[in-house]
């Protein structure tokens, strides 16, 4: 716009009649701008960073964590007993410390290999560690570089003080010889125009529980000032620990997913293929869909067409049911 004004400026015209007859320019360069293939918003810096996904551990001993603020997609799963692990999904931005980190299960790797991403843990399961070392999928383990790649916060104690930095994970990366660029294929994202349709019943509040303590469960509460959640456990606002930033999240998918014990150890296994019931939380409203898994990613549909999702970042709940699980009565 600035380019358009200063270029015309000896004309003597009137701003409203340069603008005119310029709006195919203008568009153009719009277009122009490079968005970030995982959130829809313009990119800063290089775009063409191959996404990073941490396991990141969400006992409550671990609260706050690091380096969530940063997270493009953030997958929240259930792991051993009813505590969930996350699995942050880092392209358009790199935090400097990221944790802290737990070990791998075979469901989260499968969750980061929709988008390629290097895949970082502290630990792994039987079957993720016979899943990993089969090759095809890269990745860094902490139980070989702990004290180098990874430290321990003498803040917390073992097995919730590991943490990691995208630093070291360029480094690391670097040593194996992995790629650190990759073309990413971009999600599906509303228009600007879209934004202002978007369908569904009001949603001030969204609880998801995987148990009956508190902190087993996560309240999602939508501030109309920013048009985004906000995520609490425990009565807390998930929040970055070094900077205090609050994570805000502009779609939250809740999808329902068979989950079964696999060892006697209560570990699971889950259902991420056979697609199904889901919720989708966008712009204070909630509506009932259903999801996909499309090329490793969980995708949200209805009618048989990919829902597009708000510019922003992504929280993905999987749960066992959704009546049991989730509830917008509050």
């Amino acid at each position: 716009m600035v380019f358009l004004l200063s270029a015309c400026s000896n004309d003597g015209a009137k701003p409203s009649e340069l603008i005119e007859g310029k709006e195919e320019e203008i568009a153009e360069v719009e277009e122009d701008k490079e968005i970030s293939p995982l959130t829809g918003l313009e990119a800063i810096g290089e775009n063409n960073k191959r996404p990073i996904a941490v396991m990141i551990n969400n006992h409550p001993e671990a609260r706050p964590q690091s380096g969530l603020h940063k997270a493009d997609i953030i997958y929240e799963v259930l792991a051993e007993g009813n505590i969930t692990r996350l699995l942050a999904i880092y392209q358009s931005k790199m935090p400097e410390i990221i944790g802290s980190v737990r070990s791998a299960r075979e469901y989260y790797v499968d969750l980061s290999k929709g988008y390629d991403a290097i895949y970082i843990s502290h630990g792994w399961s039987p079957s993720a560690k016979e899943q990993l070392e089969a090759g095809g999928i890269d990745y860094l383990n902490g139980l070989f570089y702990d004290g180098t790649l990874f430290w321990r916060s003498k803040e917390r104690k073992a097995p919730h003080n590991s943490y990691i930095s995208y630093e070291n994970i360029v480094k690391g990366a670097n040593e194996k010889k992995y790629n650190l660029e990759d073309d990413v294929k971009p999600l599906v994202f509303l228009s600007s125009q879209e934004l202002d349709n978007i369908q569904g019943e009001t949603a001030e509040k969204v609880l998801v529980k995987y148990g009956k303590q508190q902190f087993s469960q996560a309240v999602y509460g939508y501030d109309e000032n920013e048009e985004r959640y906000t995520r609490s456990s425990n009565n807390k606002i998930t929040a970055d620990l070094e900077s205090d930033e609050t994570v805000f999240i502009d779609n939250i998918l809740i999808a329902e997913m068979k989950h079964y014990y696999i060892d006697n150890d209560g570990r699971r296994g889950i259902d991420l293929t056979s697609g199904g019931k889901a919720y989708l939380l966008q712009k204070g409203k909630i509506k009932e869909i259903e999801w996909v898994n499309e090329d490793g990613r969980i995708i949200p549909v209805q009618n048989g067409e990919q829902v597009k999702l708000v510019p922003g970042r992504t929280w993905i709940n999987i749960v066992p049911n959704l009546k049991e699980n989730v509830s917008t009565q509050l």
